[in-house]
């Protein structure tokens, strides 16, 4: 099954826990916020780490549809 990673810029504070626990999926940008380098992903693995972790919840993996 694919996954597909969702992040909504508006909310994101920037703080890197994403980037720090994936850094295969994210990264922090130029202007401080997270960026995803892989919209979809076969196994969830960090990519859900990421999600629980946000303090934002900024990051949502959804199976795609």
């Amino acid at each position: 099954m694919n996954y597909k990673i969702k992040l909504d810029k508006e909310k994101c504070i920037g703080c890197g826990s994403c980037a720090a626990v994936c850094p295969e999926v994210f990264k922090v940008g130029d202007d401080g916020k997270a960026e995803v380098l892989v919209e979809k992903v076969e196994k969830l693995g960090c990519a859900k780490t990421a999600e629980e972790t946000c303090p934002a919840e900024a990051i949502s993996v959804e199976p795609e549809k």
